[in-house]
């Protein structure tokens, strides 16, 4: 493929990844504008974002094989236009329960991460894949950053809609340049798709996520809550003795179980935890009032600005992450992002009094983002054949999200646990809960320790091992003709 195409195919997949990350995070602090204008109340207005959360945890690992099986490039293209219908219905959402629906559909997005990983894998020179995949995790892992910043400006000067109506025709654009430009993908997996595993996958993902989603409404010991934690222990069983007895698994646990990928995996389970934690209660502390002896009253733009460093760092860090890889290799990075992450951690829940300081350990924490989100997947991408790319990513961005629902209900027990007479949070609640954060970090830069050291510039190589490693009818790669590509 000509350099300029290599750009170009770039381009677009980071347009595409970068416009769902920002989808995470752009509604959380439009709620309340969104629960008063649609007249709801503030438990089904939460459902906004379980619905993304669910929804992009099933379909993620589920179209990642889909892709690997049918060709990356017809899934992506299929994915965007999901993600532009998404955008499109709750743009013109007139009550909540279609913008409910909306939100489902836009969760679809999740596929772009696994797929663009695959996609960069298959198209772009062995020498370039690192730094690339490196640069597409920084775009990713900025999107984020750039909904918690921008959400509060556009809300302020146009209107809630406008958070869909703005990606509507930039993921449209996408969509129609990828489909003309971006060339298929030429390996493929044997077999098809696994529906009972995908069935099962589902149903343990969702009785796992939707009980921590929802357990601060429901009660930790309520019957649902408990109930579902149990159906999801179930369901997780029999998902893993139908994908031990598959022909053609849907996820091949011999994959997961590679040394580099459980431990990957492990440490993308711990940081998911503290990262989204940061992510959703960081703005609410620095919104508190002052009257209640900690916070800075600050509004929904001011509370993006303060998180501005972390922007800007993760950004800069993922980037720079692409060629320090080479140099030191990705287990070296991830252990020094999870370690950035708990110094950021550390510092809030000794030091939060001025915004000073909310802003350095967020550009802290930043770097660690930029890091970690580099390293852990090109630590997987370099592990897996190259046949079982998307599934193999996709789990690896559902493990981070599991970790960050975990991390989220924890962080909400501790901040909540104690209120104050006017019902905020005492200032008790968010210095242990940043505590705990860093204790979460320091634990995924602690099970990074055990990845096996792997240099990024024998990717190549080593993902050639893995493939005759396991090799067998079930993943045996097809080989599409040059005429079918691009």
């Amino acid at each position: 493929m000509p350099r300029n195409s290599t750009r170009l195919t770039f381009t677009v997949l980071a347009t595409g990844g970068g416009v769902f990350s920002m989808l995470q995070s752009l509604i959380a602090p439009a709620l309340p504008t969104i629960q008063h204008a649609l007249h709801t109340s503030q438990s089904t207005a939460t459902w906004v974002m379980t619905a993304y959360l669910l929804s992009a945890s099933i379909f993620t690992p589920i179209l990642g094989r889909v892709g690997d099986l049918v060709g990356k490039k017809r899934t992506l293209v299929a994915v965007l236009v999901a993600l532009v219908l998404g955008c499109l219905l709750a743009a013109l959402a007139p009550t909540i329960g279609v913008l409910i629906i909306a939100r489902v559909i836009q969760g679809i997005g999740g596929a772009l991460l696994p797929l663009s990983f695959g996609i960069i894998r298959d198209e772009f020179a062995a020498a370039e894949v690192g730094s690339s995949i490196s640069n597409f995790s920084a775009v990713i892992a900025a999107g984020g950053g750039v909904g918690m910043v921008a959400a509060g400006p556009i809300v302020t000067a146009l209107d809630y809609r406008w958070l869909f109506w703005l990606p509507v025709a930039v993921v449209a654009a996408t969509a129609l340049i990828a489909l003309r430009c971006i060339p298929e993908s030429p390996r493929r997996a044997a077999g098809r798709v696994n529906w009972a595993g995908a069935g099962l996958l589902s149903g343990w993902l969702v009785a796992l996520l939707l009980p921590l989603s929802q357990a601060s409404t429901w009660g930790w010991t309520s019957t649902r809550v408990i109930g579902l934690f149990a159906a999801a222990v179930v369901l997780f069983a029999l998902w893993l003795l139908a994908e031990a007895r598959s022909r053609h698994p849907l996820i091949d646990l011999r994959v997961m179980r590679l040394p580099a990928v459980w431990t990957t995996n492990t440490a993308a389970l711990l940081f998911g935890a503290g990262m989204y934690s940061i992510w959703s209660f960081l703005p609410g502390f620095t919104q508190t009032p002052r009257s209640a002896g900690y916070g800075f009253g600050a509004s929904v733009t001011g509370a993006g600005l303060l998180m501005l460093p972390m922007l800007v760092a993760m950004f800069f860090s993922g980037v720079l992450s692409g060629r320090l890889a080479p140099l030191f290799g990705a287990k070296k990075l991830l252990i020094s992002g999870a370690a950035l992450g708990a110094v950021a951690c550390g510092v809030l829940s000794a030091w939060h009094d001025q915004q000073w300081q909310v802003a350095l350990a967020a550009g802290i924490f930043g770097l660690g983002i930029g890091l970690a989100f580099s390293s852990m997947a090109n630590l997987i991408v370099g592990s897996v054949p190259a046949e079982q790319t998307g599934a193999a990513t996709g789990m690896n961005a559902n493990i981070r999200t599991i970790g960050g629902s975990i991390g989220a209900s924890v962080t909400s027990v501790l901040v909540t646990g104690h209120l104050q007479s006017s019902g905020l949070p005492q200032a008790s609640g968010y210095t242990h809960a940043f505590a705990l954060l860093a204790l979460l970090c320091l634990g995924a830069s602690l099970a990074a320790l055990l990845v096996p050291a792997r240099r990024a510039s024998r990717t190549t190589l080593l993902a050639q091992s893995s493939d005759e490693l396991l090799a067998a009818p079930a993943v045996e790669a097809r080989t599409v003709s040059p005429s079918t590509r691009g």
